[in-house]
């Protein structure tokens, strides 16, 4: 017999030519005279600040020495926050960098001698910092930033690729039980309580809703989410991360790996994310968009210019720009290891597009990561810090600071084991074991018995079977969208009219209220430790 005809699926080059597969470790040791940690990178390129100096002689100097040439990357179209001369001459005095436009330029690394490799990213920086006596700022590798499910995440502790599943099933460690099913991992339930109710629209004339923005892995259908999501918005008709529909990670589980039919592990993520903030927020409008691989992975410059463009879609709606769009919170359940977190020589361009939406009144949540760690991550370590000396210079006092969330326990008194802490994290919600909405996929693995009696199915638990629409999973992923839907409930009774102009200034007034709620109430959860525990900080 026949198989049936198979649904076309790109080819497999498309589907494995992921940043993460692509990706290489950058060991300790240094990077001119400034130490460096453990990350992951792409090899063959380098990034430079639209707010650098001129440094275009000594990265040239640094590749030649290093047997290569630097060319501008053909795959990346630049993209520029589009911003007044005074604006950018006050980030420059502010910051001491350049003038210049805020944005990236991406080089691509290659050999002169074409039957050579192309010289190592990571080698060329070092050069170039030595030969700038150690000072470089604004030039940096092109990081590989992660979606954090645990569970999904090969970037585990200090070694950026420590194995392929470094929470094996089964496994009696206990920080690894948290990825077991049955333990808060990825496996299927049923929902029994009513769905999250969502007023009509008729009762948003008088203000509008609150905007929640998900950059992530996309959403599926999802009978809770149809009315809430909105998909494929665009800046100015340009699109905002991924729109491929062939490598949707939410409608094809099985896109990397063996040809199995096993779900990959962030497929579901980004439905899971938004289905946490409608049910924190049920009145909140989703706007969401697909940056990432169907393995969970984003190329930093890519999720810069993603953020770019969102912050300009934000900034034309504080200028009355009618191309512009409100949003209220941005969720953002990724993150990264930076190789030199403390001198200072920081890519500065995310923190500043970050900076410019808290200018706008508009919340940034981040997930703190799943590695039990205090090695600050990033975007989250981007937030003020409660002590200590911050990763980067925080923003002047006219932009909200980022938010960063760690993962309590099911009982709301201790700190989930896997959740990264430090004095960044500024806040904490449920994130082990949380239940939320799932795409209705199918999974390769089958029931452990089936039968039919009385004409009637009946079988064991389908370990991948996600048909009923929902899920329980386990990462600060999880605990960040909480707060967001939080955020946006205590926001919602001051928003302005639909259409209404407003200053910046009473954004920024709602959301630093709303924001002072919320951590005081999460916060207090975990104020009374047992005997022997420590701080969250």
């Amino acid at each position: 017999m026949n198989p049936p005809p198979a649904t076309p699926q790109p080819g497999w080059q498309a589907r494995l030519s992921t940043p993460l597969a692509r990706a290489a470790a950058l060991p300790a040791g240094f990077l001119g005279d400034a130490p460096c940690f453990p990350t992951g990178y792409r090899r063959d390129r380098l990034l430079v600040s639209g707010l650098a100096a001129d440094v275009a002689e000594v990265l040239v100097d640094a590749a030649c020495l290093a047997g290569g040439r630097l060319e501008a990357d053909p795959e990346h179209v630049p993209v520029e926050l589009a911003e007044t001369t005074e604006q950018r001459a006050g980030r420059s005095g502010r910051l001491g960098t350049a003038g210049g436009a805020l944005g990236l330029r991406r080089l691509r690394l290659r050999a002169v001698d074409p039957t050579a490799p192309a010289p190592d990213a990571a080698d060329v920086l070092h050069r170039a910092r030595v030969l700038a006596d150690g000072r470089l700022p604004g030039v940096g590798l092109d990081h590989v930033v992660l979606l954090t499910p645990l569970g999904a995440n090969p970037f585990h502790g200090s070694n950026p690729f420590h194995g392929s599943n470094p929470y094996g099933v089964g496994s009696q460690v206990p920080i690894e039980s948290y990825a077991v099913p049955g333990s808060g991992g990825l496996q299927p339930v049923a929902w029994a309580g009513p769905a999250p109710v969502r007023a009509p629209d008729t009762a948003f004339a008088a203000r509008r809703r609150p905007v929640v923005a998900l950059l992530d892995s996309g959403c599926g259908a999802h009978p809770w989410l149809d009315r809430a999501v909105q998909r494929g918005v665009t800046c100015d008709g340009e699109p905002i991360g991924l729109v491929d529909p062939a490598l949707d990670p939410q409608t094809h589980p099985d896109l990397v790996g063996p040809l199995d039919g096993g779900t990959d592990p962030a497929s579901g993520h980004g439905t899971f994310v938004a289905g946490l903030v409608h049910q924190a927020c049920p009145d909140a409008d989703l706007l969401v968009w697909r940056a990432v691989a169907p393995d969970g992975s984003v190329d930093e410059s890519d999720l810069v210019t993603a953020l770019t463009r969102i912050a300009q879609l934000v900034t034309w709606h504080a200028a009355g720009d009618p191309r512009g769009r409100p949003v209220d919170v941005l969720n953002l359940s990724m993150g990264y290891y930076h190789e030199t977190p403390t001198d200072g020589l920081f890519d500065p361009t995310m923190s500043e597009l970050l900076a410019v939406l808290g200018r706008c009144g508009t919340q940034v949540v981040c997930s703190a990561g799943n590695d039990a760690t205090d090695r600050p991550m990033f975007p989250a370590a981007f937030a003020p810090w409660a002590s200590g000396t911050p990763a980067v210079p925080e923003p002047d006092g006219t932009a909200e600071p980022v938010l960063a969330v760690g993962a309590l326990n099911p009982d709301l008194s201790s700190v989930a084991l896997f959740s990264n802490d430090g004095p960044w994290v500024g806040a904490w919600a449920p994130g082990a074991a949380v239940v939320s909405a799932v795409p209705s996929t199918q999974g390769g693995l089958q029931p452990a018995a089936a039968t039919r009696f009385a004409g009637r199915p009946r079988a064991s638990i389908d370990p991948d079977g996600f048909g009923g629409g929902f899920a329980v999973w386990s990462g600060t992923s999880f605990a960040a969208p909480l707060v967001a839907g939080a955020l946006a409930t205590a926001l919602q009774p001051d928003l302005p009219a639909p259409g209404a102009q407003e200053p910046p200034e009473s954004a920024r007034a709602r959301v630093r209220a709303a924001r002072t709620l919320i951590t005081t109430t999460t916060t207090a959860a975990i104020t009374s430790l047992p005997a022997g525990g420590t701080s969250p900080g």
